[in-house]
């Protein structure tokens, strides 16, 4: 059989890249290009949906230039994308109307309070899977319309398009023939109704959306668009997309209710699949829509923690306290322990399962013994005690609603290579942490949902048969001292969030 190769295209918060995957699921070529982060003002994030179109037009075609390979070699495009991120373009041009607002970006928390005091919060909850927050796109897009001007008008006149990153690629990709996401990226929305697989009626009248401006949803698994020929050498099909953190789930072959990865990134991106139960978290967590390989919803359980790897940025950054990121796990080796010293990075509050918007970060338990490397190993160990926090608060509510809590974490992304951080996780949490053999997880679930759409793959048993450990981390920590250690994590956050 001759081998057949999937193109992913992974445009992401700081960069766009694009990679070539074998039928095995082996990393075949990677380009990648930064991409510009513009901060008009303090917690405003954005993006030229120009330059994301460009530089990730510009990975496709190196990397299939990488891998020596011809157009007629690739079957099938993925794509996954930073969700939450609010594009609004003109339909007629192609031309966006502002900026990209990015996932990160607070400003529209003032409207996100009037919705909350408006009584809202529960029917979002019911019908989304989401709590009320700027995170997601559709207070995004509101401020769009409100605050752009004509743009209002233009969107009741059916002139404008709404689309995350995913849908604002394919429209690029078709030359604005297609108008389109799938519903892991639609979910992120607070305007989706996650149980009917539409777009709600009720929630778009609430945020004063016009219903013209949104995309077809379809599948995860499923032929979206056919890409001009002109753009990669000949026509190639999209038969795969989802929002970033759903793809990693895929790729990381969690197709099965109660199967969890982690996403050590710059943020920490914990899912727990729970097939086909809508399951509301009484702990803080969201309730996201799964990949998709058909109609039949599929959700998972999902929290985030805004500051992981970030940490490390900031002690290179911020503090100086290390020339370049690698060097953090050397200098957090050269001490046995943090010497008590807790780290809390509330940058920019925290996330789930706490959701506090003013927590601020604290460095505590410091002594006249306290060296930067205490502080580099209380940075590495907050990202795990901030994970472990969520871990544990999913597994009570699988455990509540009758299942079994998670036995092991599968995990991914730049910061899961650190030996140290994984130990750490494994023992804090006293399960198996298992990093696979590919750690592309991201890219590898678009790939995945292209080659099942496509016919390259039969179905997601062959997937999982493909899925292959590179290192299992098993606790050796003590269930009491972890404990301990979880109850030291929490007097800290008690102090992070104190007015």
């Amino acid at each position: 059989m001759t081998t057949t190769y999937l193109l992913a295209l992974d445009q992401g918060t700081s960069s766009s890249r694009s990679i070539v995957f074998d039928r095995g699921g082996h990393v075949v070529a990677i380009a990648q290009k930064e991409l510009t982060q513009i901060y008009p003002q303090p917690g405003w994030v954005e993006h030229d949906p120009l330059e994301i179109w460009d530089r990730q037009l510009a990975t496709a075609r190196e990397v299939i230039a990488k891998a020596k390979l011809r157009p007629e070699d690739i079957h099938a495009i993925g794509i996954t994308n930073q969700r939450e991120t609010t594009v609004l373009w003109h339909r007629e041009t192609g031309k966006p109307v502002h900026h990209a607002i990015v996932w990160q970006d607070r400003r529209a928390e003032p409207l996100c309070a009037r919705l909350r005091e408006e009584g809202l919060a529960d029917t979002i909850r019911e019908k989304t899977g989401l709590v009320i927050d700027a995170y997601f796109s559709g207070t995004k897009l509101r401020w769009l319309l409100d605050n752009v001007p004509g743009a209002r008008e233009q969107a009741e006149r059916g002139e404008l398009a709404f689309g995350t990153v995913d849908s604002w690629l394919m429209w690029q990709l078709t030359g604005g023939r297609k108008h389109v996401t799938d519903v892991s990226n639609a979910s992120r929305t607070m305007l989706f109704n996650v149980h009917r697989n539409e777009w709600d009626a009720e929630l778009l009248a609430a945020l004063r959306i016009p219903a013209a401006l949104m995309p077809a949803v379809q599948p995860s698994a499923s032929h979206f668009v056919d890409t001009d020929a002109a753009l990669l050498g000949r026509s190639l099909p999209v038969g795969g997309v989802a929002g970033d953190q759903q793809s990693a789930l895929f790729g990381q072959a969690c197709f099965e209710a109660g199967m969890a990865k982690n996403t050590y990134g710059t943020g920490c991106f914990l899912l727990m699949h729970t097939g086909e139960a809508f399951q509301p978290s009484s702990n803080g967590l969201l309730v996201t829509s799964a990949a998709q390989t058909s109609t039949q919803p599929q959700y998972a359980m999902e929290g985030s923690v805004f500051v992981g790897g970030a940490v490390v940025q900031w002690l290179r950054d911020g503090l100086k306290a290390i020339k370049g990121s690698a060097e953090v796990q050397s200098l957090a080796e050269s001490v046995p322990d943090a010497g008590g010293v807790m780290m809390v990075p509330a940058f920019t509050g925290l996330g789930a399962p706490y959701w506090n918007a003013d927590a601020r970060g604290t460095i505590t338990g410091l002594t006249r013994g306290t060296t930067v490397a205490h502080i580099a190993r209380a940075a590495l160990e907050s990202i795990a005690y901030q994970s472990a926090a969520l871990l544990q608060a999913m597994s009570r509510d699988a455990v509540a609603a009758g299942g079994k809590p998670v036995a092991e974490l599968r995990v991914d992304g730049g910061a899961s290579v650190n030996d140290l951080l994984m130990q750490f996780q494994a023992d804090l949490l006293g399960i198996p942490v298992v990093r696979p053999e590919v750690v592309e997880t991201t890219a590898l679930g678009a790939a995945y949902l292209a080659g099942l759409s496509s016919g390259v793959y039969g179905d997601v048993g062959q997937l999982s048969k493909q899925w292959k450990v590179e290192r299992r981390f098993m606790p050796t920590m003590g269930r009491a001292q972890a404990e301990e250690s979880m109850a030291r994590w929490e007097r800290a956050v008690r102090q992070a969030t104190q007015a």
